[in-house]
This record gives structure tokens, C-alpha cells and sequence, in this order.
């Protein structure tokens, strides 16, 4: 999507305050004890009392209203009887759509405290969307985003994911364009317009950076198993700073 006018900001705005919120809810009541699905219906009863519909559920038909995904599950994790536990590391993705209008965000949490390689791989993937951000103009090329994405990771220690990547998002949950990957791809001459709406999301791990569907046909876990972590922004490009309508 390519923002226009101010009432298709403001209509991605909304939404992405929505998804904010629900996240923030979401990880802050993820204790021990949990249940992903009962952490799964907190995040749906709140979009639900703002309006909002899960955009996995509406679009694909996904078991949940959000996707929890356990390690060393990164994406897509189908919220179930899971129990959660001190030292599990879980991600949470959140996206909405409200009024014609998709935002997507995301996080990764250790649930009580974490191990110091696990602090240190949160805290490389939440710099690695940072760095990212700063590239995120009006005029620079996609391929940007992916070369910082695994710059900044390689400079970390890590590897990206090489088959999850961004994507583009506002009037559906994927749009144009749909393969923002996560590495650099030197052949990609594509330029960031002014207003494109972008759900930037790094996925870092210590390991081989691959990825292996599970038997439910929806969870994405890691190749090796090695731990994953990622964060995620929707964003509006501009000719400065993104507008990051999920802060």
C-alpha cells in the first residue's frame, strides 16, 4: 500500500495502536503456568473489544487469533495446550485489520528470566530492527534493508533466517512488495517510494539461519533448532525517519 492522504494514515494509525496494545498485554500476562491458548484468547477478547478482527484467522484461516510460537518454533506457532514455563523463549505476532485497514507487529520474550545467550540474542535482534529502521527512506533500495538486516546481524554473531522476510502491508496482511528478505539480495534494484506501508521484522538466530515446516502445516521452526528471536514494526515510509504506526 501506498499511503495517499491523511485518513489513510490515520486508519493505519488505529489499527496499529490496536496491535500495539494487544502485544504489550499479551507479553506482559505471559507467566509460568500459561497456557499459549489461554494467552491466545487475552489477545482476541482485546481485539475484539476494539473493534479489530485477527488477520491470520480472517485471511487464512489460522487456528488462533495470534501466532505463539515456542522455541525453537519461530513463526506461525498455533497456540494450544502448551504450558509455559521459566526459561522458555516464545514470540508473539500480532495482526489486525480494523476498518479496511492491516497492521502486524511482534516480539520475542523469555518467559521469568533469561540466560545471558538469550539476553544477548533479544537484545541483537531488537538492534538489528533499529539499525534497520535507519535505512528505511524514501529512495534507498530494498535491498537495503535486507544488506543492514544481516550486516548488523553478522556483526552480532548471528545469522538472519533466509526464508522469512518482510513484506508490504496495508490494505491486506501481505502486499506488495512480498519478498523484503532478510539478506541482502544485490540483484533486487527495487526503490522504497514515499508512503510504503512495510512490515519490517528481522529474524535472528546463532545458528544455520534455516527453516523447517512441522506436521500441523503451520508452525516454522528452525532447521538446527537453534534458539530464534525477532521484532517487528509496521511502518510508512518517508524521506526521513518511518513512521512506525505499532510503537
Amino acid at each position: 500500500m501506498i499511503v495517499e492522504n491523511d485518513t489513510e494514515l490515520q486508519g493505519l494509525r488505529a489499527i496499529g495502536t490496536i496491535c500495539a496494545a494487544t502485544l504489550r498485554k499479551m507479553m506482559a500476562a505471559a507467566t509460568p503456568g500459561m497456557t499459549t491458548q489461554e494467552l491466545d484468547e487475552l489477545g482476541r477478547k482485546y481485539l475484539e473489544s476494539q473493534g479489530a478482527q485477527s488477520a491470520p484467522q480472517a485471511m487464512y484461516q489460522f487456528p488462533g487469533a495470534t501466532c505463539i510460537s515456542v522455541s525453537p518454533v519461530i513463526a506461525h506457532g498455533i497456540p494450544g495446550e502448551h504450558v509455559l514455563a521459566a526459561g522458555d523463549l516464545i514470540h508473539i505476532d500480532v495482526s489486525a485489520e480494523k476498518g479496511g485497514f492491516f497492521a502486524d507487529t511482534g516480539a520475542s520474550l523469555c518467559i521469568g528470566k533469561a540466560s545471558k545467550e538469550v539476553s544477548a540474542l533479544l537484545d541483537a535482534t531488537q538492534a538489528t530492527l533499529k539499525k534497520t529502521l535507519s535505512v528505511a527512506k524514501a529512495g534507498n533500495l530494498i535491498s537495503d534493508l535486507g544488506r543492514t538486516m544481516q550486516s548488523e546481524a553478522n556483526r552480532r554473531g548471528y545469522n538472519t533466517i533466509v526464508e522469512l522476510a518482510s513484506h508490504g502491508i496495508g490494505r491486506k496482511l501481505h502486499e506488495y512488495p512480498s519478498d523484503v528478505v532478510n539478506v541482502y539480495n544485490p540483484r533486487d534494484e527495487r526503490h522504497l517510494d514515499e508512503g510504503l506501508v512495510l512490515a519490517l521484522e528481522p529474524f535472528l538466530t546463532p545458528g544455520s539461519g534455516r527453516i523447517a515446516e512441522e506436521r500441523d502445516g503451520w508452525s516454522l521452526r528452525t532447521r538446527d533448532r537453534a534458539i530464534a528471536a525477532q521484532f517487528e514494526h509496521t511502518i510508512v515510509i518517508t524521506k526521513g525517519k518511518p513512521i512506525i504506526v505499532t510503537s
